[in-house]
């Protein structure tokens, strides 16, 4: 694995919030020891959301305008806002930060640093660090509190903001979690009181810089007394400057919020860091999961659904190096850490919120992934309506949830409608509205009558349901009224008609054909090998019975197809007075006859009316037959 595929911000646009994430956990593992003050694990599940008034209602609280704040709440815990209207003016701050933290403390080498004012930064500490992610054994499990996300949920609805406010998004983090970004944010982000600049300060600084600055090294101060109170003023030091040494790399990655954790579980120390931030991508969620899991080989990726909407959670472990400078026995080495990172789209469309949480103490997993579920829970976003231009338009809408639903209906031509059908047949396609390339008409479906028999099409054959001159989109009586000659002669261009017989059809009483049929030309030969059919209807060898009455007709240039109409024979007046035609006739009315005999079969063995029409020495050569044609003696 080379950290150019999973974190590098060419192919993943959250590598520097990762960054961020992998550095914090460096300092909380280098700096935090037996003396760091912590508080218990209580803290992080003590004060739950669902019990404060506000927490449904998280946009009523009154924060600080345009831009990311963060503000702690009485039994809430801390309430933190980012948006994408005012990112702020990225002016780097961090120099500022730091020489006025060399002077708060009043001066002194930092650990791993020359103490020289104005030359402290984070490249001296080797900082930042990037992470990689380790072997597949040392990944974290997905937590019971992280799987019951994937439930079904309501979800709410982005509360309306006004024109030109973007996007916004609040979320409540635990108060265990000491933060190192500014209250305010960074310059110009936020509505701050702007002090007038301080005697013998720069003249041509930005007096929001300025407030930015100052009122970051006040924080930092604060948090450093909060961690090593009980401690000398060299260990709050390294913390606050080495912190604020970082203050560029975090406004650069879009981070909102940045905050360590120092807890005390059953006498042993443990820490975790937090990190959410704002990153631009206009996949969609689940085109995200699929991206994810497809870089991430080494980590399991869930879809969920939270009261904001649907949502990406990765688990994984990282191994994050501790640089010499900032070791206590000064070597450089590595620790294996356990992250949890959610990606939550916002409804603009372009925007993802990335919530990641990492610790070094994998025995106490359940246990911040139990306050990372609740921090989920709790995001909320508003939205003034307006879609976030990002690269690839047509991306963008299908990645914004809000986007309109006709932006997902594929165009009217991809889907083309069946024509109606008519008594004849189909109605003519209009030519105004062609079928598209891509979806032929089917050309099987000619504007014929043939055109309702092709999906029961046999072999070539049509099937017909009885009676047999029956129209399926017409009425019975306009084609039984026709004459059985005529109604017959239509057939003949399709071949032999397979007919289903009607209700009243017998199938032993048509033997007014069987006189016909046996015609000298289609008359069986001697050695013929098929049995005789009872019921009328022959079956070549090679072919399957058919329980319904319907033939395939046979292959082989000897066998011509059965005429349309019983062809009568002049020459046989004896036998067609065993058969009247006016017997015929009914049987005839009722529809086509279906049969289709093999060169060899006989179906009714009558060798009387194929002797009469045979020559002699042929009827001779089939006495020896005679018994095999003739099961019904």
């Amino acid at each position: 694995m080379t950290q150019d595929v999973q974190f590098s911000a060419e192919a993943n646009p959250f590598a520097a919030a990762e960054q961020v994430c992998s550095t914090l956990g460096t300092l909380t593992d280098a700096l935090f020891d037996e003396h760091t003050s912590r508080h218990p694990a209580a803290s992080l599940s003590a004060l739950r959301t669902v019990g404060h008034p506000a927490a449904e209602a998280l946009f009523t609280l009154r924060l600080a305008p345009n831009g990311p704040v963060h503000e702690a709440f009485d039994r809430l815990g801390t309430v933190v806002t980012a948006g994408t209207a005012r990112p702020g003016t990225g002016t780097p701050i961090a120099d500022r930060v730091t020489a006025a933290l060399h002077d708060h403390y009043g001066g002194g080498a930092v650990r791993g640093a020359i103490a020289d004012r104005g030359t402290t930064s984070a490249a001296l500490f080797q900082l930042p660090v990037t992470g990689e992610f380790a072997d597949a054994k040392l990944r974290p499990p997905f937590a019971p509190a992280l799987a019951a996300l994937a439930a079904g949920q309501q979800t709410r609805q982005p509360v309306e903001l006004a024109t030109g406010a973007g996007a916004e998004v609040r979320l409540v983090v635990p108060p265990g979690f000491h933060p190192l970004t500014s209250p305010g944010g960074p310059a110009g982000a936020s509505a701050r009181t702007v002090p007038a600049l301080p005697d013998g300060a720069d003249g041509g600084a930005d007096r929001a810089t300025a407030a930015a600055a100052a009122e970051l090294t006040a924080h930092l101060a604060e948090v450093a007394e909060e961690l090593f109170g009980a401690t000398g003023t060299a260990r709050r030091r390294d913390f606050a400057v080495i912190a604020a040494t970082l203050t560029d790399l975090v406004q650069e990655a879009g981070v909102r919020y940045a905050g360590v954790c120092a807890l005390e579980v059953d006498g042993r120390a443990t820490d975790a860091t937090l990190v959410i931030s704002l990153a631009r991508h206009p996949l969609p969620i689940t085109a995200l999961a699929t991206e994810l899991a497809t870089v991430r080989r080494h980590a399991e990726v869930w879809t969920v659904l939270l009261p904001a909407g649907p949502a990406a959670v990765l688990v994984e472990g990282r191994t994050v190096p501790v640089p010499g400078p900032l070791a206590s026995d000064g070597q450089r080495r590595w620790v294996v850490t356990s992250v949890v990172q959610a990606f939550v789209p916002l409804p603009d469309g372009g925007t993802v919120l990335c919530a990641q949480l990492s610790t070094a103490r994998p025995e106490d997993w359940d246990l911040y992934t139990e306050a990372f579920a609740e921090l989920l829970k709790s995001i909320q976003f508003g939205w003034d309506g307006e879609p976030v231009a990002v690269a690839g338009g047509a991306a963008n809408a299908a990645a914004s949830p809000m986007a309109s639903p006709a932006a997902h209906v594929p165009p009217p031509t991809a889907v083309p409608v069946p024509a109606p059908t008519g008594p004849d047949g189909p109605a003519p396609v209009p030519a105004a509205a062609p079928a598209p390339a891509a979806v032929p008409a089917p050309a099987a479906v000619p504007a014929t009558e043939g055109a309702e028999e092709e999906p029961v099409h046999l072999r070539g054959t049509p099937v017909r349901i009885p009676p047999a001159d029956f129209n399926p989109f017409a009425p019975v009586a306009e084609e039984t009224t026709a004459g059985g000659a005529a109604g017959q002669a239509d057939e003949e261009p399709k071949g032999t008609p397979v007919l289903i017989p009607p209700p009243d059809f017998d199938p032993f009483g048509m033997t007014d054909f069987s006189t016909g049929a046996a015609d000298g030309p289609t008359a069986p030969t001697a050695g013929g090998a098929a049995a005789p059919d009872p019921f009328g209807t022959t079956i070549a060898a090679e072919q399957q019975a058919d329980p319904f009455g319907t033939t395939v007709a046979a292959k082989g240039p000897a066998v011509p197809p059965p005429p349309s109409v019983p062809p009568r024979v002049p020459a046989q007046a004896a036998p067609a007075e065993d058969t009247p035609a006016a017997e015929a006739e009914p049987g005839r009315g009722k529809g086509t006859p279906v049969l289709i005999p093999p060169p060899d079969f006989d179906p009714f063995g009558m060798t009387e009316s194929s002797s009469g029409v045979a020559e002699e020495p042929e009827a001779e050569s089939q006495a020896d037959a005679e018994p095999e044609h003739r099961p019904f003696g």
